[in-house]
């Protein structure tokens, strides 16, 4: 195992002849401690050129602490649905059909976030750093607007929601008070995307992590405090995650603001930079209209997939939910690498090296299809195992297990899609990925899984068949696009 470890943290500093590592001697002939000095600069954010050097230790340093980021948010969503099966399937059918709407506020925080990054890392790249704090304000501006107006109208439109979502009786009874805490106070969760975007966008990758760690570590340990009321806490139920997760986040915001306050790194934010800037907005605006749809289309298809399996019962969408949850432990860490591909693209377009930024996409994605298929491969062994520690009814387990070897095995070609996708975000380019969104999830996956929900046989399968075939789709289509090479000469 430590040589496995081992072997994958030294890969990433491995020099590629595009490297350009004729320029970094250091980088091109590490010592046998090499790898344990950039995991340490990863981890503590030491400052770094990433439009120079040796691309496989600038990929690194990102995207270290990137994947740690995520993965404290696996453990949050692991953890989060861990103590509320201890509520029965009612608990986790709100869970999962609340989250589904919060996918509305995910989308439209992904969007605008994509267009901070983008905005950012350009702007970095060019060694301009008044304009990359600048970029940022706007950012945080639109996007405390945006936030706290969707959380004026999800927390009143709570059980109206979760009805037009399927929801049973039951369902509606448990769980209206979750879904009110989550969507009223949803406004935390957009502003940790926005920010967090900024710094990564920045290069300040480790910045984002610290944020994150603190908002998902206050929150995985008040979580089951408030769900089963333990000491002088009141028990809350399945409310009581709503509420932790709401304060960790909230707590993580006002962090991550000192920060910026303060400087992280490669971005501050000064008295100087607390303007309005009009025209940055409104391209930002524009940037992040399409990144916002191209992300609605991914999330509304979950949605639609939810729908077909709600129709199931509560036992099928509970096995549904426990099995996306655990899919969601596997993706969040690979998205860290897809994160650092889109931040490599900006900064290096920004500092006109597209050459650079392309090496450096398709290494990253190298570099996730090994992480991610190997993770796949334990997953499809290991599922009964996994899937039995968070519930003990047949029926739901039944649903869990064949949902998350269905969707395993298909992990490595859609590790390969989402750097890909990712990569044309980082470049400002996010019309092409909204249209290879289009045509994979809704014009083939939900129509796909709806024609297989209707044979008899096929039954709740259907979906996770057609999540399968949906990442083949998008790996083969993600790359010829790529490979037209029309994200290297968009501006932002």
């Amino acid at each position: 195992m430590q040589r496995g470890v081992l072997f994958f943290v030294r890969s990433f500093t491995t020099v590629s002849p595009m490297s350009e590592s004729t320029h970094d001697h250091t980088a091109a002939l590490p010592d046998s401690h090499s790898w344990w000095r950039d995991l340490r600069d990863a981890a503590r954010g030491t400052r770094h050129d990433y439009t120079s050097g040796n691309i496989g230790r600038a990929i690194f340093l990102l995207a270290v602490p990137m994947v740690l980021e995520m993965l404290m948010e696996s453990l949050f969503a692991v953890s989060d649905v861990f103590w509320v099966a201890r509520l029965g399937a009612d608990a986790i059918a709100t869970v999962g059909l609340t989250e589904s709407l919060m996918i509305i506020v995910y989308t439209l925080a992904v969007g605008l976030s994509i267009a901070a990054t983008a905005t950012v890392a350009r702007r970095v790249g060019e060694k301009d750093p008044d304009a990359a704090a600048r970029a940022g304000v706007q950012a945080l501006v639109l996007g405390g607007v945006v936030s706290i107006t969707l959380g004026v109208l999800g927390a009143f439109g709570a059980p109206a929601l979760l009805r037009l979502m399927g929801a049973s009786g039951s369902v509606l009874a448990t769980g209206t008070m979750f879904t009110r805490v989550m969507l009223g106070g949803s406004a935390t969760a957009f502003l940790l995307f926005i920010i967090n975007a900024t710094f990564r966008g920045a290069g300040d990758a480790a910045v984002a992590m610290r944020v994150l760690w603190l908002a998902n570590g206050i929150n995985i340990v008040l979580g089951p405090l408030l769900i089963f009321g333990v000491g002088p806490l009141p028990r809350l139920g399945v409310t009581g995650a709503a509420v932790a997760t709401t304060i960790g986040r909230g707590l993580g915001v006002l962090f991550a603001l000192t920060r910026l306050a303060k400087g992280s790194g490669h971005l501050a934010v000064k008295r100087r930079h607390l303007t309005l800037e009009w025209a940055t907005m409104v391209r930002m605006l524009r940037m992040s209209v399409h990144g916002t749809f191209q992300v609605l289309v991914g999330s509304m298809s979950w949605i639609g997939l939810v729908r077909i399996m709600a129709g199931f019962g509560s036992a099928a969408m509970a096995g549904y939910t426990i099995s996306i949850r655990l899919v969601m432990f596997a993706l969040l860490p690979a998205w860290g690498l897809s994160n650092a591909a889109a931040t490599m693209v900006g900064q290096s377009l920004g500092a006109g090296k597209p050459e650079r930024a392309e090496a450096a996409v398709w290494k990253a994605a190298r570099y996730n299809v090994a992480f991610l298929g190997a993770t796949g491969v334990l997953f499809f062994l290991f599922a009964p195992l996994i899937v039995h520690a968070f519930t003990t009814e047949r029926a739901v387990a039944d649903v869990a297990i064949y949902g998350l070897r269905t969707i395993a095995a298909g992990f490595p070609l859609y590790a390969f899609g989402m750097v890909l996708t990712q990569s044309f975000n980082g470049a400002g380019d996010t019309t092409t990925p909204t249209w290879i969104n289009l045509g994979v999830f809704w014009a083939f996956e939900i129509p796909f899984a709806w024609w297989l929900s209707t044979r008899g046989a096929v039954g709740y399968r259907s979906v996770f068949v057609a999540v399968l075939a949906a990442y083949s789709v998008m790996a083969a289509v993600s790359t010829v696009m790529f490979k037209r090479g029309r994200w290297r000469t968009h501006t932002v």
